[in-house]
């Protein structure tokens, strides 16, 4: 059975096209691989956070990772900092990895030119951790998103780089982009794709926001001229948008969708509804988890037991690669 690894960042709310892009497809993973899934909260800190608010967001990405349908059982759901091995790792593979690589990471360029205040060396060096939260397991499949695919590239060198240098040591992961659902767009500029860092809030669609405010921001979703309802993302991005949403959680393609529709009214009102059907459960379950700390603790300690059991043998086997004296 292959193993796959993939983590999402405690900040901010989770919205419509992490759970469609990402977290539905961990879901069916976790049955068919050996699954490992997690909140990094390290790399939440390369940019500022207040610290109650990245506790309480830190528990919530865990409740909301098992509410969307991932079992701890079935599973390994854990706090990324609960495993210390990853910010060993990382040290390991920040000496690896070249300057200049890191320097052409898009990501960093693009968010430290928006950035007018403190950037950290944490923001440059993130991919490094990356690198070691995904060799740290032994992992063989990565599903990530396209604004990943030059991190998990980087992943691949530096691993290919220190198994030459000091034998093998280091399972070299694959990249698996999904490729239906995975880019879900503004509601209000669907030329942009939906994230939860969006300056306006308008167009997207939050995971555990109140039901009628969902329903009201699909009733105002930007739509496009004439009135035939067509998928052609190129001249009707908008309906295209809603068309993608509505296939998306009722398991369809965008085209059969659309010749369901002669209104755009009918259209929003759908993929509205269907929507809720989908995410309802989701929020009452996750409602549950946060109403209960006792047991969501639990649960954390069994994902960090779990995954720290798989993170020390290979952290060691990449020290004593690299000459570093085992502790008597």
């Amino acid at each position: 059975m292959t193993r796959v690894f993939s983590g999402i960042q405690p900040t901010g709310e989770f919205q419509l096209g992490n759970y469609l892009g990402a977290l539905r497809h961990w879901v069916v993973d976790q049955h068919e691989h050996d699954s490992l899934f997690c909140a990094v909260d390290l790399h939440a800190i390369t940019l500022r956070q207040d610290p109650a608010e990245l506790h309480q967001k830190t528990l919530e990405a865990i409740a909301a990772l098992i509410a969307v349908g991932l079992d701890p059982e079935t599973c390994i759901i854990f706090v990324q900092s609960h495993v210390h091995e990853h910010a060993e790792l990382a040290w390991l593979i920040e000496c690896t990895v070249a300057f200049g690589e890191l320097s052409r990471m898009t990501q960093f360029k693009d968010k430290s030119a928006r950035s007018d205040a403190h950037i950290s060396a944490g923001l440059f060096t993130y991919p490094a951790l990356m690198a070691a939260d995904i060799l740290l397991y032994d992992i063989d499949r990565v599903p990530v998103g396209d604004d990943q695919r030059q991190h998990l590239e980087l992943t691949r060198d530096v691993a290919e780089r220190f198994n030459s240098r000091y034998g093998e040591t280091f399972v070299v992961p694959a990249a698996a982009i999904a490729k239906v659902g995975a880019r879900v767009m503004d509601l209000q500029e669907p030329q942009s794709k939906m994230s939860k860092s969006s300056a306006s809030m308008a167009g997207c669609v939050q995971l555990f926001e109140d039901r009628d405010s969902i329903v009201k921001k699909f009733k105002r979703a930007v739509t496009d001229s004439g009135s035939e309802v067509s998928f052609d993302v190129e001249n009707k991005p908008g309906v295209s948008n809603l068309l993608s949403i509505l296939a998306a959680v009722t398991n369809s393609d965008p085209e059969s969708v659309a010749n369901e529709y002669d209104r755009y009214g009918d259209l929003k009102v759908a993929t509205a509804e269907a929507v809720l059907e989908v995410i309802g459960p989701i929020q009452d379950r996750r409602a549950e988890l946060l109403a209960d700390p006792a047991e969501l603790s639990r649960l954390i300690e069994l994902g960090a037991v779990k995954a720290q059991a798989l993170a020390g043998n290979v952290l060691e086997r990449a020290r004593s690669a690299m000459g570093f004296v085992a502790r008597p």
